[in-house]
This record gives structure tokens, sequence and C-alpha cells, in this order.
């Protein structure tokens, strides 16, 4: 289910009274130990549910990796010392395999392809299949508790029912957040009881979601999909907004979908991990990835680059350490060369400013701030051209553009122009008050008028402004 979609305005409101209703019969009648037990075996209906709609398959392979890590776990922490690092390697492996094989594979016989055609060879490892949704999240989701297990920095789940949950919960099986067993697990297991507050702030985590999806990243999106589709056509003066656009616009994808998510895992009593802060007011592109997908960024950092060795090394396994867990965040994305580049120059970014020093942005004036905000937003803008183009070709083409293109200004029509400007300024301005006046924006939230009749205007903004034909979220294709 897409929070983005009419199935869902009468959907969850269903969902949310059935789920709470199980929950108080359950208590009143005591029909199992806990109340939460129930709402439990609800949950992982709807879940599975709600999964099926795109493909029964789907759910068996979601369900064989629960299978896996979950038996996996239980094995690694009965094993003896000798044979458990084996033994976690072969079940990461199997429990790798479905994303390796759906994601990568048909990447793979595409390169072997190309290689025989070089050599004068014809295609003979042709492939067509197609992802499961969702695969790369809850992989790493469940990956990332067995690995915890084989670590030993949590206890090992021995409630089947539990760990079902945790791994097939919908508000963020599809695009995240990418939960740790230690936050996600205790809540699971706790009684949950609704609570008006706790809902009133998922409701207005949804609403804001659902402004940077539909009235922020979509509309943008009218003026990025035009231009990036079609380049050649355009001035370099377009291709560079276009450019700057799209990082906006993937940005209030993201984190209008994580927002979603949030917000609907509340309004079930459950608290995610935000998944973004302000990203593209970061001053250095460490930063930025403090920042950014912190979910995953918190994955990789545990599972990949600590695991590697991290910082106890020398400066020169250190630097690779950061090259390889960029490496893996950019095949994560996707089956491209275009992403493994992104990730290659992200990995870059980052080794060049530990090398002279500036990754810190402690301690900087207002002004260097600023203007270390605005160099980092470039290289990250043109970092973001590589990821949304098809090929690394049609990437430089379109980057040489911004310099070389005296083709035609692209301008949409005059209404879509000041609809675009009005929901631009929104989330732009309160990024910057949050994070250099947050005793402007308390004081502002601290005024019931204020803030009710902000929430009244943000709803209306949503309905005058939004795009509600646009296609899903960006990141329902990693």
């Amino acid at each position: 289910m897409i929070f983005n979609s009419i199935q869902f305005l009468w959907l969850f409101p269903i969902i949310f009274g059935l789920y709470y209703l199980v929950n108080s019969v359950s208590e009143r009648f005591h029909l199992v130990k806990s109340s939460s037990g129930i709402g439990n075996y609800f949950l992982i209906v709807i879940s599975y549910a709600l999964y099926l709609q795109w493909d029964a398959r789907y759910a068996l392979i979601l369900l064989g990796i629960t299978v896996v890590t979950y038996f996996g776990a239980l094995a690694l922490d009965a094993s003896f010392q000798r044979r458990k690092k084996l033994l976690a390697i072969v079940l990461s492996s199997v429990a790798l395999f479905p994303l390796l094989f759906f994601k990568y594979m048909p990447f793979i016989c595409e390169n072997i392809d190309d290689l025989m055609g070089v050599c004068g060879g014809g295609k003979i490892l042709e492939i067509n299949i197609i992802a499961p949704i969702g695969i790369s999240f809850y992989t790493f989701q469940a990956l990332g508790y067995m690995l915890d297990v084989y670590h030993k920095r949590i206890q090992c789940e021995r409630n089947w029912w539990n760990y079902m949950l945790f791994v097939c919960f919908f508000p963020q099986i599809l695009s995240g957040p990418i939960s740790k067993a230690s936050d996600l697990l205790p809540q699971i297991k706790s009684e949950r009881k609704f609570d008006y507050g706790f809902a009133v702030e998922g409701l207005r985590y949804l609403l804001w979601g659902m402004f940077l999806k539909v009235a922020f990243a979509d509309r943008l999106a009218l003026y990025v999909n035009p231009v990036l589709d079609n380049y050649s056509d355009y001035s370099g003066v377009s291709i560079f907004m276009a450019c700057t656009f799209y990082s906006l616009q993937i940005y209030g994808d993201f984190a209008g979908y994580s927002l979603m998510a949030i917000g609907v895992a509340r309004l079930m009593g459950f608290d995610l991990i935000n998944n973004f802060n302000r990203p593209y007011l970061a001053a250095s592109i460490t930063e930025f990835w403090k920042r950014w997908h912190i979910s995953l960024t918190r994955w990789l950092t545990t599972h990949v680059y600590i695991a590697m060795g991290g910082n106890r090394c020398s400066k020169v396994r250190q630097y690779i350490n950061i090259m390889t867990t960029f490496l893996v965040s950019g095949i994560w994305h996707g089956a491209n060369w275009t992403f493994i580049i992104w990730g290659v120059i992200h990995g870059l970014f980052q080794i060049i400013e530990k090398v002279f020093g500036i990754q810190s942005t402690a301690g900087l004036s207002v002004f260097k701030r600023v203007i270390r905000i605005c160099i980092t937003f470039t290289a990250v803008s043109f970092a973001w051209l590589i990821f949304r183009m098809p090929t690394i070709t049609d990437a430089w083409n379109c980057f040489c553009g911004i310099f070389t293109n005296k083709g035609s200004l692209y301008l949409p029509q005059i209404d879509e122009l000041m609809f675009l400007v009005i929901v631009a300024i929104v989330p732009i301005i309160k990024d910057i008050l949050i994070e250099f006046e947050p005793d402007v924006i308390k004081k502002f939230f601290a005024n019931v008028f204020l803030r009710r009749t902000y929430y009244v205007l943000i709803a209306l903004a949503l309905v005058i402004f939004g795009v509600f034909n646009a296609d899903s979220f960006i990141y329902l294709q990693f």
C-alpha cells in the first residue's frame, strides 16, 4: 500500500480502527496473555495481506528470508565459537541470495553479454526478472538482526511471531526506515494502548510527509522529468535548474515517505527512527551522511565499516574501509553502473575531507558554514545527476550540457511555476529556521492558534498544490 494513494486514504482508517478494536476486545476478555499479542497477530496478517497485493510470490521470498534469519540467529546463538564465524558467513550468504539474484543477476548477465559482444560472441545470458518490492530494505533489516545476535549485541528473539512482525511490519517494509532489532523488538513485545498524544504526533508526521511527497516532490518532478529526460533539447541553465530541483525532489520524495511511515507507525503505537535530519544543511559530505537516510548509514557503519576495522587501523586501511562502505551503498541502491559510480564518488568525497581535515564542521562561523553548505549541496546535486540518469554516458553528457548546451530555456506554465515557488518555499524556510533559529520554531508551535492554523494551511496547500496523478515513491525501486 503506497501512502500517497487513494487506496491508503480509505483503507488505513479501517486498519487503524480494527487494530485497536482487536486489542481492546483481547484485553477485556483476556483472550491472550498480553494485549499486544493479538494485536501483533493482526499486524502480521495485515502486513502480509498488503504485501500480497504486489505479487504472491514476493511474499514467499519475504517469508523465506524471515525463516532463514530467525533460525539462523538461533543456530548462531547455540553454536560453538570455532564454528560460529563460518556458520555466520554461510547463513548471511543464504539470506542475501534472493536479493543478489533478483536485483543483480540481470545486471551481471547484461555485462557478461556486453563483454561477449566485444569478443565477437552473441547474447547467451539474457534474463528478465523483476526484483520483489522492498527486498533491499527488509533483507538488510533481517540480516542486521542476525548479525547483531552473532556479535552478541542483542539477545536472540525466540518468539517466532514477534520476529515475524519485526521483518514484515507494513509501514516500513517497502522503503524503510531500516530498524534495529534493539529498537523495534522491545516495542513489539510491549503493551500498546491507544495514546492520544502519540496519535496526534503521528498525524502531524503523516500530514507533513504527505505534503513533502505530493505537493513538494511531485510538483518539482513536473520540471525535472521533462528536462532531464530530454536534456539535449534544453539550455545549460535549464539542466542546472533541473539538477538542483532533482536534489530537492528526491529529498521530498524519500523524506516524505519516511515521515509517513513514522506517522503510520505512531498511530499503531510504534516509534520508528527519524530517517532525515535536514541533510541539505550539512556543511560537509561526512555530515551529509549523518543526516541523509540515517537508518541505512547506521546499518552500513555497523555491519560494513566497523566490521572491516573502521578507524581503528592505518589511514590507508581506513580509506579502503570508507570506499568499500560507499561501494556497498551504491550497489545496494541499484543494479546499474550509475549507482556504483555514485557510491564511489561519495566515498572519494569523504576520503578527501579526511585527508584535508575538513570533515568536521564544529566551530564554524555562520558565514563559513553557509559557504560550506552551498559547496556541499552543489557536490551532492552533481552526484545525484549520476544517480538519476539511466547510463554513465547520459550522466556525463547531461553534466557537460550544463556548460555547453544552447538549447531552449524550459519554462513551465505560469501557474505551475507559481505553484512550484509557493510549495518550495515552505519546507526550505522550515528547515532553515529549525537549523539556525530553533527557538523561533518552538515559540511558534507552542502557540495553539498558530500551530493549528499552520496545519490547516498545510492541509489546504496539499489539496490545492498536490500532484495526485504522480508515480510511486522513487525509493520503491530500491
